[in-house]
């Protein structure tokens, strides 16, 4: 039996039923979890909830500024340190076809006692989808000791609980990341600051998972206040202010039942196609392109912009550009004509199509919006206020489709909220994060709920699909700190 005996004060309904399930494991069907744990040993326990794109989504990796909103559901990492150097890693979320534990020894991810390099990780967990999960926590350890010249003596036995759904586009995977790397870096008395933690996660995600996403789930999942949007300027990650969402207002999430990935092809290629569109502008500027070998991609001497899309106004991208930017442009033309792009984590393949036009107008576009939202959010919130902020929602949620980043069960609910509109007190409605499927963000009147459970019951009825309904927030893995498990005789 175990007891908090740090933290205890700021100790939140889940964190308890967390603990509860902790203390409960003895009673489980499968032997590897009941004897995972060490039962005369300490146990810490950190917290990481997913995070809600108000707006800004896919404008991150240009630039843009962002509104993120951590919700209610989260991700436990629960860690107790192994007197053998071998990580043991365990998840109570079962899928089929997914390893449940996974272990490995240190000397695994050493090499003449330095860590392997990140393709070589990369590469073992994508061999074997039933482990890929594990890549995420595994992923820190590799991290820590490449980036931060950690020497791990000991190793770890890590026991992962989520309620943050995947494939949803509420960044799960940022939640396992933050949640594992704040316990790892408690347990082995390793100092980083709220930034540092953040970009370490991210280049769990960018260098071990191969995923290419921005910094801004990281920092949401880890510095988010509950009941308030976090404004950043992902230039990289310039923290804005903490914007208080009124007492009126609130923000639901509406589950498509459409899956998003952050690692598919269709993000992907938008990615790219962004920054094949700040390539040819730089051409058009006359700016000064050389080769970066270290990071496989190209620099571009831009002091005006700092190498942003974002930095780039709506007005001038009208006037000065968007007229000798192709619609569309073949991979392999592009790299026949060009040096290659400034994005280190993205690739052009030559066999395929890109959307460069629209992909490149949409951080431009989303940055203009997302600052406007933000102003009116912070003045007092007329009716007419509250129109426009939900205008420029399906003003976002119309580029992500432009871009291709749409799906059909997005779109649908989407127009399910315009047609409730504001008379049931249902401002605004866009596709969030990665697009492609995943969840709606709303923005509505508190007491709009019932009009909420309307738009549900009608999708299900169009699609068949029972949407999963995000209503509530929660604070950030720095707020919740770590809890303290010891053993009770």
């Amino acid at each position: 039996m175990y007891q908090i005996s740090e933290n205890s004060s700021h100790l939140s309904d889940d964190a308890a039923l967390f603990v509860k399930k902790i203390n409960e494991l003895r009673n489980h069907p499968r032997s590897e979890v009941r004897e995972f744990f060490d039962p005369r040993e300490n146990i810490l326990v950190t917290r990481a909830p997913g995070r809600l794109d108000v707006m800004g989504g896919v404008a991150d990796y240009s630039g843009s500024l962002v509104l993120e909103l951590p919700i209610s559901e989260a991700t436990f990492a629960a860690l107790q340190i192994d007197s053998t150097r071998t990580i043991s890693i365990i998840t109570l979320s079962e899928h089929p076809g997914r390893e449940m534990l996974f272990q490995f020894p240190f000397d695994q991810i050493n090499d003449n006692n330095k860590p392997v390099d990140y393709q070589s990780v990369r590469t073992f967990f994508e061999r074997d989808p039933s482990r890929s999960w594990a890549a995420y926590v595994a992923g820190v350890f590799v991290v820590l000791m490449r980036e931060r010249g950690v020497v791990f003596e000991r190793g770890a036995r890590i026991l992962i609980d989520s309620q943050v759904p995947e494939g949803k586009g509420v960044s799960s995977s940022a939640a396992l990341e933050v949640a594992a790397m704040t316990a790892i870096a408690a347990a082995f008395e390793i100092k980083l600051d709220r930034l540092e933690l953040a970009s370490l996660c991210q280049m769990v995600e960018n260098l071990v998972v191969g995923a290419p996403c921005g910094i801004m789930d990281q920092i949401t999942v880890s510095c988010g206040e509950r009941d308030h949007l976090l404004a950043l300027f992902c230039q990289p990650a310039d923290f804005v202010r903490m914007i208080a969402i009124p007492d009126t207002l609130r923000v639901w999430a509406l589950d498509s039942g459409v899956r998003h990935s952050v690692s598919g092809n269709p993000y992907r290629e938008v990615r790219a196609a962004a920054f094949m569109g700040y390539r040819m502008i730089a051409e058009i500027d006359g700016l000064s392109v050389h080769q970066n070998d270290a990071i496989g991609s190209v620099q571009i001497d831009d002091p005006r912009r700092r190498g942003y899309l974002a930095n780039i106004s709506p007005e001038e991208f009208e006037q000065s550009y968007a007229k000798y930017l192709p619609e569309r442009m073949g991979g392999a033309e592009f790299l026949a004509s060009y040096d290659g792009i400034t994005d280190p984590v993205s690739r052009i393949d030559p066999a395929r199509d890109y959307l460069v036009r629209a992909s490149t107008a949409h951080p431009i576009f989303e940055n203009f919006r997302v600052s406007r939202f933000s102003d009116l959010m912070n003045k007092t919130l007329s009716p007419d206020r509250l129109e426009l902020m939900g205008d420029m929602m399906y003003q976002s949620h119309a580029s992500y489709s432009a871009c291709g980043l749409g799906s059909e069960g997005t779109d649908l609910l989407v127009e399910l909220v315009r047609e409730a509109g504001s008379l049931n007190g249902l401002y605004g409605a866009r596709i969030t994060g990665g697009g492609s499927g995943g969840t709606v963000a709303v923005l509505g009147e508190r007491e709009s709920g019932d009009a909420i459970t309307r738009v549900v019951e009608r999708y299900e009825r169009k699609t068949g699909y029972r949407s999963y309904v995000f209503s509530g927030s929660s604070p950030g893995s720095i707020a919740f700190g770590v809890l303290r498990l010891t053993p009770q005789s």
